[in-house]
């Protein structure tokens, strides 16, 4: 054996009578292997073996050295430095302890106070201490022969490890001692410290952020409180980031509509991420005095004919009708209808219009009535749409009315070459006219030049405009009606559709009426359009005073009477002759004033309140009025137009 391993396996050998010189020799030839073969030894066999030998060999390497309590031959080495801050509920690596400048180091003697939850583990057979006292991994050996002892263990290797329950400072009090049992040389007693700290968790919401609604305009301002208060905090809008909104409260000034949405916040530190509850921010319109768009209109109507008094105003949300500033009972619509006015009924009429914002009182309007003999009445029904032998037009009228007696006069034209003079594209070129009393033909006409002598004289009566030429291709008569309902086909020759216009006029001559004349209490046109195409059909109120009239654009209702292929959605709009919108409707809503008045006229009814027929109820003075229809959505299919007398 050679003489470094003698040495190395006889613990006698501190007993020999050295020179001072060699023994510091001795002392200090490479400790650090023998305590990695150690190491490897007695890892090979343990569970946690892998990371235990990586904590000793990381002491091999010399890892974090201190220098304790004026030692001056021995040195502490251990593998993290101390104090060493670890964490509760948080397993610690486990940490090496070994001595320097000796050969053996047989035994500890553990003092202090460990942390709850760690202990001491002997490398060398597992051997724990879990408080004061000794830690010795030494085992027996036998006689080499030469003096010495082979075989067993000289060694104890302590490993701090473990995970910490309580926090606080712990220090630890470790003596080397070079053989088991506390027994040879010692070192002096060094102190490690382990400092536990309380487990850093992910913060908390002790007060959440709260959806709130506002009015645009106003001040909105989100709040939370944090358990931690040195977490990082970050405002979201719809999971994106707010940039520079990093405070416990996120404020906005004056709120529009693009801020409403969800808010969140994260709250961050050492121990993770938590998001809040998410707050929803509504943000209203802002609400202003009502303004009226429709002011009501000064009427003029004989007594007891049914007078309608329309207003509108925008955000009104309840309006009160009032008569020479006293409240009407139950008028809270944005129409008034009159039925039967007497002399009680005269006077000025206003309306008020109220929101939350404050209230509005419209424009005074009066109401007359008369006694004249040239009462207002229907004179003329006018339809622009596209016709001719593919796409017939049908239009009815009826006439009469209460009281009168007789034939009425009527100009029934089909005009469609001779649009081409006021510019009209694609003109129907070659147009003709039936007209049907029930299911029978009773009059017609192919070229309007055969009764062209009656037809100007008509023309000029009822202020038509003439035929481009006596040889035109439009179509025209002129014939006595009795009393009832007719209906007029325009179509055409050839096989071509084109735009035409077909009328209805009354040709009572000018100052001959009178309270017994027959007259136009209905007028309507049934066609079916295109997607994306307008009806037109233009009216004339004529006489001395005002005429109240129902109007109505109906596609479902149709559907009762087996017309196939009707507009869903038809929208009415009436203006006046300045093209201005004076009435609109887009679904009738089951209106208890519009039934009534259908009842009155003995219109079809319309049983469902739900559906999108369209119907305006309106009085209007004499003069030129224009009804339109066409397709919410843009769409097509059958749709009926009807103008009719309220009486």
């Amino acid at each position: 054996m050679n003489i470094l391993r003698r040495f190395l396996h006889r613990p006698g050998w501190l007993r020999l009578q050295l020179p001072a010189a060699t023994l510091i020799a001795l002392l200090q030839r490479t400790p650090v292997v023998r305590l990695l073969s150690l190491a490897g030894e007695a890892a090979d066999g343990a569970s946690s073996g892998y990371v235990l030998r990586a904590t000793v060999a990381t002491v091999a390497a010399l890892g974090a050295v201190h220098t304790l309590a004026g030692a001056t031959t021995y040195t502490l080495q251990s593998t993290a430095s101390s104090p060493d801050t670890v964490t509760v509920n948080t397993a610690v690596n486990p940490i090496g302890f070994t001595v320097t400048n000796t050969i053996n180091t047989g035994s500890w003697k553990i003092g202090g106070q460990l942390p709850p939850g760690m202990k001491f583990t002997a490398l060398e057979g597992g051997n724990t201490l879990t408080g004061p006292g000794t830690l010795d991994a030494t085992t027996a050996g036998m006689s080499d022969g030469w003096g010495g002892m082979i075989g067993g263990n000289a060694q104890t290797t302590p490993l701090l490890s473990g995970t910490p329950s309580v926090p606080g400072t712990y220090a630890i009090n470790l003596t080397a001692y070079e053989y088991g049992a506390l027994g040879g040389l010692q070192s002096p007693m060094y102190t490690f410290t382990v400092v536990v700290t309380a487990a850093v968790t992910a913060p908390t919401f002790t007060q959440q952020p709260a959806s709130q609604t506002v009015t645009a305009g106003s001040p909105v301002t989100f709040t939370v409180v944090v358990s931690d208060t040195s977490a990082t905090l970050q405002w979201m809008k719809n999971s994106s980031p707010i940039a520079n909104a990093t405070g416990a409260s996120y404020t906005i000034a004056s709120a529009q509509s693009t801020d409403a949405g969800t808010y969140t916040v994260q709250a961050t530190n050492a121990g993770g991420m938590t998001t809040s509850q998410p707050a929803t921010l509504v943000v209203d319109p802002q609400v202003v005095a009502p303004v009226f768009t429709i002011q009501p209109a000064a009427q003029t109507v004989v007594t007891g004919a049914t007078v309608v008094f329309n207003a509108a105003a925008t955000g009104a949300t309840s309006y009160q009708w009032m008569l020479n500033g006293g409240p009407i009972s139950g008028a809270t619509a944005a129409r008034l209808v009159v039925f039967n006015p007497g002399a009680g009924a005269v006077g000025t009429y206003t309306v008020v219009a109220t929101n939350s914002a404050g209230s509005l009182t419209s424009a005074p309007a009066a109401l007359t009535l008369s006694n004249a003999t040239d009462i207002g009445r229907l004179i003329n029904l006018s339809v622009n749409t596209n016709a001719g032998p593919k796409n017939v037009v049908t239009i009815g009228f009826f006439t009469g009315g209460a009281g009168t007696s007789g034939s009425q006069s009527l100009l029934l034209r089909g005009m469609g070459p001779s649009l081409a003079k006021f510019n009209v594209p694609n003109v129907l070129a070659d147009s003709a006219i039936t007209v049907f009393s029930g299911t029978s033909a009773i009059a017609s006409d192919d070229n309007w030049g055969t009764n062209q002598a009656a037809v100007s004289a008509a023309d000029a009566a009822t202020g038509a405009f003439s035929p481009s030429s006596p040889t035109s291709l439009d179509a025209a008569l002129v014939a006595a009606f009795a009393a009832g309902g007719y209906t007029m086909q325009l179509s055409g020759n050839g096989t071509t559709d084109g735009q035409a216009l077909a009328e209805c006029y009354d040709a009572t001559p000018a100052g001959t009426y009178t309270l017994a004349t027959p007259r136009l209490t209905n007028l309507s046109c049934l066609t079916n359009l295109a997607a994306g195409t307008t009806l037109t059909a233009g009216f004339v109120i004529g006489g001395s005073t005002s005429r109240t009239v129902l109007v109505r654009a109906s596609g479902p209702a149709l559907i009762n009477f087996g017309v196939t292929g009707t507009m869903v959605d038809p929208q009415l709009k009436l203006f006046n002759s300045a093209d201005a919108i004076i009435s609109a409707n887009a679904g009738w809503g089951g209106d208890p004033q519009i039934t009534q008045a259908t009842q009155q006229v003995n219109a079809f009814t319309l049983t469902n309140p739900d559906s999108t027929d369209s119907v305006v109820l309106v009085t209007l003075p004499h003069g030129d009025y224009t009804a339109q229809t066409n397709s919410v959505s843009g769409g097509g299919g059958n749709v009926l137009i009807e103008v009719y007398e309220v009486p």
